[in-house]
């Protein structure tokens, strides 16, 4: 069991208020949705970005289901109603938000998401880890140029992403910028090390968000090196904290607005997952952080996804 910890939750957004109003102003050409989605029908777009994922993976017989299905309510409400972006036909907007999936293996979710928004055209995605192929196992810039940066070597995307947080103020520029990582990459030290750059230098225009679903390659995080405290150990490296259940929408919702609208400090989300969510035989188990389903699991999870 994790350490017991407190939580500091972002203030609540009643159900009647519309999720694409985050109270930023939209610049001139930005990309917005014709009308605010609700919970449900995000609800119901994370079940099919699920089912994507897994027929991906099922195609290509290799990838990392476990740990791109822990992050598909953190991706879509981060695209849906808050990173800064526009059309596909104008993707180098120097104006734009950036993002940062540092944790690369979980490039599936990723991919699916860009599709979603029109980056990448739903017939490549099954293009997943083919020779050739600009869906590499891991995101790589030089096949697709929509992406900021190259991931997939642990610990290094917070690092980058504070780099890049303090070149928007140095430019007086208006983007923000967020960083996924995972839990079991939060055991490489850079990662502490640029939390304390972006704390030092008072970076509120940069988002970590913590992808805990508890599950590394080897096991069991808490069996290999258990990370607990994470809210505290974040508040005490000066960063304000959201800890809050990673596929509670409203909750995935309200902790972005927070971090959004505060100031002085940067803003991490503790989003506490579960590996596999949504597929039974998936969730909670080692076993599918980086292995394809056989056919039988396969059916077992789509059906889990119908």
């Amino acid at each position: 069991m994790a350490a017991s910890r407190s939580k500091t939750r972002a203030p609540v957004v009643s159900r009647e208020t519309p999720l694409r109003d985050n109270g930023r102003e939209p610049s001139p050409g930005l990309r917005e949705t014709l009308s605010p989605p609700s919970i449900e029908t995000l609800a119901d777009r994370a079940r099919a970005i699920r089912r994507e994922i897994l027929q991906m993976i099922v195609a290509a017989g290799s990838g990392h289901p476990g740990g791109s299905f822990s992050m598909v309510e953190l991706l879509l409400v981060l695209y849906d109603s808050f990173l800064r972006h526009r059309t596909p036909q104008d993707p180098d907007w120097e104006d734009r938000d950036r993002f940062i999936l540092s944790k690369g293996h979980g490039a599936p979710a990723l991919y699916v998401i860009l599709a979603e928004f029109g980056y990448v055209s739903k017939d490549e995605l099954g293009d997943l880890r083919k020779l050739g192929s600009r869906l590499q196992g891991h995101p790589d810039k030089r096949f697709l140029p929509i992406l900021e940066t190259s991931t997939g070597s642990l610990g290094q995307g917070l690092s980058f992403g504070a780099g890049t947080a303090l070149a928007a103020r140095i430019d007086k520029k208006p983007y923000r910028t967020y960083v996924l990582i995972g839990d079991g990459e939060s055991e490489e030290g850079q990662i502490w090390e640029a939390a304390m750059f972006a704390a030092h230098h008072k970076l509120d225009n940069l988002t970590a968000i913590v992808d805990v679903n508890r599950i590394q390659l080897d096991g069991f995080t808490r069996d290999i090196v258990d990370l607990e405290p994470l809210t505290e150990k974040w508040n005490s490296f000066g960063w304000f904290v959201q800890d809050i259940d990673g596929h509670d929408l409203r909750q995935v919702y309200d902790a972005f607005a927070a971090c959004a609208s505060h100031r002085g400090r940067p803003g991490v989300i503790i989003a506490r997952t579960v590996k596999g969510k949504g597929a039974s035989e998936m969730e909670d188990n080692p076993a599918f952080h980086g292995r394809a389903p056989n056919p039988e699991e396969a059916a077992r999870a789509f059906a889990d996804l119908a």
